[in-house]
């Protein structure tokens, strides 16, 4: 070529480059907006489903025990009466309501709606609050685990504390390639199994190597991380749902164990998003061929998974948890909620480690807190103080018990609830011989580790807790006794259920006395 034709290709390129860049970016900022969009009205709701041909309405609904429930209907039969009347269900089947007075209506909330990425037919979803039918008006239900967020979050600003609880959850979880289990009266177990697992070093079928050993995947890098593209995926449908992402890496589980740690946002915000963090984690997993459990225990001998929550109070955008001078830039507003949460925390784990499977994970060795106490930079204490945080609005300690067997709503009121007591009452940690514990607590004597108080070994311990010490759940009409009450019967049943049923390990110690 001559230099004439170089020159004019290079100048044509350019252009074409300046062209596609930008179109590029206009693209990226109007799918930005896309994304990020969150409806106010009705009309902006069909002139969305217009544009974007959704051809269903999809209402989901929380029930007691924190999973999703859903009803739908044809996009053309949403009208404002919906919003206004609501859609009636049977509560009973959602754990709330006796079967003799159970019809009720769930009311939506545009704000939630989101674009269901796993629906063939384009879907509209959106979350609905429960309400009791009544005359003149309708009432929001008490039992509904939203409305009880959105009665913590009242009756904080009320009390004239704080007017915003910021939280952020970190959620643990194992990817699987294969899960099967059995309870039958001639057959219990289950098996599982990860590709990349320590125990798959053996196998002859399409074996390269490179397998995460046993308590050894904390931050590994491929190729033994396997996992990378598929968490980063997770992140960006995350990311386009509204759920800001902070990072995300292997855990320590050698099994296939990832966290995802999101950005902040209010109680009832975050309930919503742990919510549709999990929906979209196991749909993804799911489509990909894969299965994804927050089970806090599902392998013996592994790290477990924990949903850790930090949490921060403000008042008029300004932070109430600093003070320069103050345990590790703590202020006494800030202990004092800390004194609450430890004070509270036996009958807190009923809600916030709800499952008899959440006590196998709350055993020394695992990272997995065991003492009720708090401490800076330490991972044994149930309440973290991250020593990297260090700037006003940064400023916060993490709750490390909770795991993502709770429901949201019910286990983050309930934290809320009990660091306000604290507030309320002045409850002095240091004071109540909760710490500071800036060492491994596994590490001290045994003589030492006795004076610590320690949680609840076991479900059936937490509800005991629970019986005796809810009174601060009460405060403002927050928690309804009777939802207390509903709950401390049923999880007795579902501890009974795994109590009856024999062990596996039972017939290894037992079956030849």
């Amino acid at each position: 070529y001559s230099i004439y034709h170089i020159f004019v290709y290079c100048i044509l390129n350019n252009i074409f480059f300046t062209m596609y860049t930008a179109s590029v970016i206009i693209c990226s900022v109007n799918n930005s907006e896309e994304e990020m969009r969150v409806f106010t009205n009705y009309n902006e709701v069909m002139d969305y489903c217009a544009i974007n041909s959704i051809q269903m309405i999809d209402f989901k609904m929380v029930d007691l025990w924190g999973r999703w429930r859903h009803l739908s209907i044809p996009t053309s039969r949403f009208t404002p009466d919906t919003l206004k009347y609501g859609i009636g269900f049977d509560g009973s089947n959602y754990g709330f309501a006796p079967v003799e007075n159970s019809d009720m209506v769930f009311i939506p909330d545009l704000t939630t709606a989101v674009h269901d990425p796993f629906t063939e037919v384009p879907t509209l979803s959106m979350i609905g609050d429960v309400y009791v039918i009544n005359q003149p008006e309708n009432y929001r239900f008490d039992q509904d685990p939203r409305s009880i967020a959105f009665k913590a979050e009242e009756y904080m600003k009320s009390l004239g504390i704080a007017d915003e609880m910021r939280i952020g959850p970190e959620f643990e979880f194992h990817v699987l390639n294969h899960v099967s289990h059995e309870c039958s009266p001639n057959k219990c177990g289950y098996a599982i199994d990860a590709e990349q697992a320590i125990w798959n070093t053996g196998t002859d079928h399409l074996n390269l190597g490179y397998k995460v050993p046993h308590n050894g995947g904390y931050h590994i890098a491929p190729p033994q991380d396997i996992l990378y593209d598929l968490r980063s995926r997770m992140c960006l449908l995350m990311e386009e749902n509204n759920i800001p992402v902070k990072y995300h890496h292997h855990e320590v589980g050698g099994s296939g164990q990832i966290e995802i740690e999101v950005e902040f946002g209010g109680l009832r915000e975050m309930a919503d998003k742990t919510m549709l963090a999990k929906y979209l984690i196991k749909n993804l997993a799911f489509k990909e061929g894969k299965t994804v459990t927050f089970m806090p225990k599902p392998i013996y001998g592994e790290a477990g998974n924990g949903l850790h929550v930090h949490m921060h109070l403000f008042k008029n955008g300004e932070p109430l948890f600093y003070d320069a001078n103050g345990y590790s830039q703590l202020s006494q507003t800030a202990l004092y909620f800390i004194g609450g949460l430890l004070i509270h925390a036996p009958a807190l784990l009923a809600f916030t480690n709800p499952s008899t499977n959440s006590y196998k994970r709350l055993i020394p060795g695992y990272e997995a807190p065991v003492s009720i106490c708090f401490a800076t930079a330490n991972r044994s204490a149930v309440i973290r103080v991250p020593a990297y945080a260090k700037s006003p609005y940064a400023k916060r300690f993490e709750f490390r018990s909770s795991d993502a067997t709770c429901n949201p709503y019910l286990a983050f009121s309930a934290m809320l609830m009990a660091g306000l007591d604290g507030i309320i009452n002045k409850i002095d940690p240091t004071a109540e011989g909760f710490g500071p514990f800036d060492m491994n607590l596994y590490n001290l004597p045994k003589e030492e580790q006795d004076k610590i108080k320690s949680l609840p070994q076991s479900l059936d311990e937490a509800l005991s807790a629970l019986e005796k010490d809810h009174g601060f759940l009460l405060a403002g009409d927050v928690f309804p006794q009777r939802l207390i009450e509903i709950w401390i019967e049923n999880k007795r049943k579902e501890s009974c259920k795994v109590k009856e049923v024999p062990h596996p390990m039972e017939f290894q110690l037992y079956y030849d006395l």
